[in-house]
């Protein structure tokens, strides 16, 4: 049995941007399942969330405040099954960051989605991609990854991040920023039992309103 599964990450850099220019963005990729950087994560998250995820023609499945901005969202195609989150250490002076899980169903096949936000710090940044890549090793079945890891392909922090799964966006191009394209930082990694029809860094006009980041576009196979 293979089912067809389309995945986006994307950094919303916080809904600070045009929101009618994200949903619109959203929309128009039609997601079965949206994995978000930078999310509702304080005052009033839950309302803020579902509000967003209304906006999007999604559900909120796991995240928001207790995986400090990380928000998987859901097309009612796909069935939620479980969820959790983890936290990072909080290094002194900097912002606390973690990771939400999602156990979900599509079609009969099950797999587990995992969203992240990693720091900007540079001697912060590989322990936590240690610690992400470890909770990402427990997880039984396909896991599908989409994270802002604020470092680049080759760097310390992205090889662990990516340690036992498939980088899908190789031939994709940079993400971030929108303004001035010059780095990769964005990943959907996914494990290498799943298949890739294609990959994209969506690049319309309207993304340039939405967010500082572009978001990826993953048309897999489970």
């Amino acid at each position: 049995m293979a089912v067809d599964l389309r995945v986006v990450a994307y950094n919303i850099h916080s809904s600070r941007d045009d929101r009618d220019a994200l949903a619109a963005v959203v929309r128009g990729l039609e997601p079965d399942v949206l994995i978000m950087q930078e999310g509702p994560r304080r005052f009033r998250w839950r309302t803020k969330a579902a509000a967003l995820a209304s906006s999007f023609g999604l559900v909120m499945v796991a995240g928001g405040q207790p995986a400090l901005g990380n928000v998987i969202l859901t097309s009612l195609r796909v069935r939620r099954r479980d969820s959790w989150e983890i936290r990072f250490p909080l290094k002194p002076g900097r912002h606390m960051r973690g990771a939400a899980f999602a156990r979900c169903e599509v079609g009969g096949v099950s797999f587990t989605l995992a969203g992240s936000h990693l720091s900007t710090d540079d001697e912060e940044r590989p322990s936590q991609a240690a610690l992400l890549r470890d909770a990402v090793a427990t997880i039984d079945g396909p896991v599908i990854l989409g994270a802002d890891l604020n470092d680049v392909p080759g760097s310390p922090s992205w090889d662990l991040a990516h340690q036992d799964l498939v980088d899908v966006g190789v031939e994709g191009g940079d993400t971030f920023s929108c303004a001035a394209p010059n780095r990769r930082i964005d990943t959907v990694a996914v494990s290498p039992s799943i298949g890739v029809k294609s990959y994209r860094v969506e690049r319309g006009a309207l993304t340039l309103r939405a967010s500082d980041h572009f978001p990826l576009v993953a048309d897999l196979v489970l």
